[in-house]
C-alpha cells in the first residue's frame, strides 16, 4: 500500500496567488502618503466682527457669546428657570488649536461639573441668547447680536474690551454692605459699576479735580492707578465720556467723566472684590454711570 497525499488542484493555483495577494496589501499599507492632510480642527470659540460692536466671540457655528454682569466672581449666577432658558450656558471642549486668531486660551476656564460645565471668559461665564418667539425660547441664529445690552446686564462677549460692569452688592473690608453713595445699609442692594476687563473694580478719588489726578506716591501705591490708553466699552455707556488723561508717574490713566480710575491695592486684584468702599477718609467710591463730572481744576 502507497501512502501518498493529495492537493486539489484548485488550492494549488489559490492559495499562493492568495499569498501574493497580502503581500501586496500589507506592503501598500505601510507605504507613505505624503499628499495626505490631516483635517483641520474645528474652532470651538472665533472671532466674529459687527460694524457697531466690532471683534466679538461667537461658537463654532457662529452664534453670538454674551456675558452676565451680576456673575461678578467666576460663578454663574443665572439660576432660575427663566433665566436659564433664556440664556443658555455655553461649554465646548477648547485648546490652543481650537480657538480662533485673537484668542488666547489662558484667558479661559471651565467651570461646574458634568452637564453644569461652562466655559468662562475672562472671568465671566459665557451664554447664548434665546429670547422667546411664539411662547418658545429660540436660540440667536448667527450674526445675531440681539442679546447686547439686555437688562443693562447682558453684553456681547468681546476680546478688547478695557472697561466691563458688574451689578452686585458692595461689600467693605469692614464686611459692611454699602449703596453707590457710600452709605452703610442692612438690606440687599446691587450697584451697578465699572470694572476693568477681568472684573477688577475700579474706584475714583474724591480729592481729584478734572482730568488731573492727585493720587501719588504712597497714595498710589494704596491705590494703583488704572493704566490703560484705549477706550472699548459696553453699550450701556458712552465712550465720549471716557478719556485718556497722564499720571503724574507719566503713565497713561483711564478717566470717566473726568475722574481717573484706580485700582484698590486690598482687592488683591480679584474680580468681584470692592473693600475700598468703606475707607472712611478720603473717600474712594465705586464709579457708575450716573457719576457726575469731576470738578474743574
Amino acid at each position: 500500500m502507497h501512502s501518498y497525499s493529495y492537493t486539489h488542484p484548485w488550492k494549488r493555483i489559490l492559495i499562493p496567488g492568495f499569498i501574493a495577494f497580502i503581500v501586496l496589501l500589507a506592503a501598500g499599507s505601510c507605504s507613505s502618503d505624503d499628499s495626505y492632510t490631516p483635517p483641520a480642527p474645528v474652532m470651538q470659540v472665533k472671532l466674529a466682527t459687527n460694524t457697531t460692536l466690532g471683534d466679538y466671540l461667537v461658537d463654532k457655528d457662529g452664534r453670538t457669546l454674551y456675558f452676565f454682569a451680576n456673575d461678578s466672581a467666576t460663578v454663574n449666577t443665572c439660576v432660575s428657570a427663566g433665566c436659564k432658558a433664556l440664556w443658555p450656558t455655553f461649554f465646548a471642549g477648547i485648546n490652543a488649536q481650537t480657538l480662533g486668531k485673537g484668542l488666547d486660551i489662558n484667558d479661559f476656564d471651565t467651570i461646574g461639573t458634568g452637564a453644569s460645565m461652562q466655559l468662562a471668559y475672562k472671568g465671566r461665564p459665557l451664554y447664548y441668547y434665546a429670547p422667546v418667539t411664539n411662547g418658545t425660547n429660540t436660540p440667536e441664529a448667527a450674526g445675531q447680536v440681539l442679546g447686547e445690552g439686555v437688562g443693562n446686564n447682558w453684553f456681547v462677549a468681546k476680546p478688547d474690551y478695557t472697561i466691563t460692569l458688574t451689578n452686585a452688592q458692595l461689600v467693605g473690608a469692614n464686611g459692611s454692605k454699602y449703596d453707590s453713595a457710600l452709605n452703610v445699609i442692612t438690606d440687599y442692594k446691587k450697584t451697578r459699576y465699572l470694572t476693568d476687563a477681568r472684573g477688577i473694580t475700579l474706584y475714583a478719588f474724591t480729592n481729584d479735580k478734572n482730568g488731573t489726578s492727585s493720587c501719588t506716591g504712597g497714595c498710589a501705591t494704596t491705590w494703583p492707578v488704572y493704566v490703560m490708553d484705549k477706550i472699548v466699552v459696553p453699550s450701556y455707556l458712552e465712550k465720549a465720556k471716557f478719556t485718556v488723561i497722564t499720571h503724574p508717574s507719566g503713565s497713561k490713566q483711564l478717566a470717566y467723566n473726568g475722574w481717573p480710575l484706580y485700582y484698590y491695592v486690598s482687592d488683591n486684584m480679584t474680580m468681584g472684590l470692592n473693600k475700598g468702599v468703606s475707607v472712611a477718609y478720603p473717600k474712594w467710591p465705586v464709579v457708575v454711570r450716573s457719576r457726575d463730572v469731576a470738578p474743574a481744576p
